[in-house]
């Protein structure tokens, strides 16, 4: 009985210590959170993790690759993937130091750029890779348009948006000239043809159009012609007939088309919990293709299992929450549209690459940000990540600690100006004065016949006509 009495002791004054540790924890939490480059923090903070977990899993990813396709070593494809990183650092500081004005001013000549070169890839100039004319190769070095598109149609998309922001009720001026231009875009980038870009770029245009406050009905008109879209690139070419069928019927020809989705759930089960431990993977070994690449989600959950997955996961579900608290927390319409598109951009990849790994959605051959192999990709995304983090030192309490207290420690080891304060822009003057209403000077004068007795009241001789 005492034993007993003790133990009923002893549970509350436990139970009050762990919640007296989680408010504690939240507190803190909380009050650094509410720091004013608590944002730009997180946003280094998970650039870094992500691009580290990348690089460490096309290392493990790419050596049997490396060893049977290439013949020049076991790491030929991870040294490219890093030159691709230090490249993509570069612009992720280019982005982060730039003034978010002069990114603005460019978007238009990034928008023409993006068209001229989707229609050089189409010429000669661009290669076929893998059925697709979507590339420039010159020697080892390969490039992808429809990345730079992407970034160029969210920059220039928000610029005319925000200017047009007063008249966005009217549909002329909601649509014209994003979705005329938008739909070029997807008309180039179809006669490629490539099926991962149109969807992305599809994702870019919905998030403009979303928070630019469109209605829903046209939501509705642009998802059946998405729709519609996407099932003529599916029945363009075998390969991708193949893939919506696989989908369509899992359970048949598991060795044929529907080798390459069990295979990665096979990878994804064998993980277990905690995976078979870095370098372990048998997915890898010939029996996933494009591990390294496209299915590189399955080899974390082979060789990191659960929790390597769940970090992952945990990571994109941050981008999404840091990218949100970046667009609401800004003042400035341009930065704020800018930073919820590529925000919904990056999450809505990782998720279309995540969920056909697991079998939710058909193969689509879109990567998985900064953790795939992929040269275009990893550059062009490693750039958004600088303009993001560059939105998040435009937040107003930002601004005003960095230029009341300095630049701080990653300003001073990135040499980051400060940012200047938003200034909204000024009221256009009208270009000639507004005639004013018929008839409303002489009211305001009064007629002469009005004037001249006005005037007669305090004057004799006018009353009498003038004369003496």
């Amino acid at each position: 009985m005492a034993v007993t009495e003790i133990e009923k002791t002893i549970r509350p004054r436990r139970a009050v210590q762990v919640a007296g540790r989680l408010g504690a924890l939240r507190t803190a939490l909380t009050a650094w959170l509410g720091r004013p480059l608590a944002s730009f923090h997180l946003v280094l903070a998970v650039f870094a993790l992500l691009t580290a977990l990348g690089l460490v899993m096309v290392l493990s990813a790419s050596v049997v690759v490396s060893f049977n396709t290439q013949g020049s070593g076991l790491y030929t494809v991870f040294k490219k993937q890093l030159l691709y990183v230090l490249v993509g650092s570069v612009l992720f500081w280019v982005g982060l130091r730039m003034p978010l004005p002069t990114i603005r001013a460019l978007s238009p000549i990034g928008m023409m750029f993006g068209v001229i070169i989707l229609v050089a890839v189409l010429t000669p100039l661009g290669a076929k890779v893998n059925g697709t004319r979507s590339w420039f190769v010159v020697g080892p070095v390969s490039f992808q348009p429809i990345e730079v598109c992407k970034l160029a149609l969210a920059l220039w998309g928000a610029h005319v948006l925000v200017v047009k922001r007063a008249v966005l009720h009217r549909y002329r001026h909601l649509l014209v000239p994003v979705l005329p231009v938008a739909l070029l875009l997807f008309a180039l980038v179809m006669l490629q043809p490539d099926l991962g870009g149109t969807i992305t770029l599809g994702v870019v245009l919905i998030a403009l159009l979303w928070f630019a406050g469109a209605p829903l009905r046209l939501f509705g008109a642009l998802a059946l012609g998405g729709l519609a879209g996407v099932a003529l690139l599916a029945v363009g070419t075998q390969y991708r007939l193949d893939r919506v069928v696989s989908f369509l019927s899992p359970d048949d020809d598991l060795g044929g088309k529907n080798y390459q989705a069990v295979q990665a759930q096979l990878a994804l089960a064998d993980g277990g919990f905690f995976g078979r431990g870095l370098g372990q993977g048998s997915s890898k070994w010939n029996f996933l293709p494009n591990v390294h690449n496209d299915f590189i989600f399955a080899l974390i959950g082979d060789e990191l299992g659960l929790l390597g997955c769940g970090l992952v996961l945990a990571l994109f579900a941050m981008v999404a929450v840091v990218g949100m608290r970046i667009a609401t927390r800004n003042i400035d319409p341009w930065i704020r549209m800018v930073a919820a598109t590529l925000t919904v951009w990056l999450v809505a990849q990782a998720a279309i690459n995540i969920g056909y790994v697991v079998g939710l959605l058909p193969v689509t051959g879109i990567t998985l940000p900064l953790i795939s192999s992929g040269g275009t990709s990893v550059v062009v995304t490693m750039l958004v990540f600088g303009i993001l983090g560059n939105c998040a030192r435009h937040e107003p309490e930002a601004v005003s600690a960095l230029r009341s207290q300095g630049p701080g420690r990653f300003g001073k080891l990135l040499h980051l100006p400060a940012p200047d304060p938003y200034q909204p822009p000024k009221k256009r003057k009208p270009v000639r004065p507004t005639a004013p209403p018929r008839g409303a000077e002489q009211r305001r004068r009064g007629t002469p016949e009005r004037a001249r007795q006005k005037a007669s009241r305090g004057n004799p001789r006018i009353a009498k006509g003038g004369r003496r």
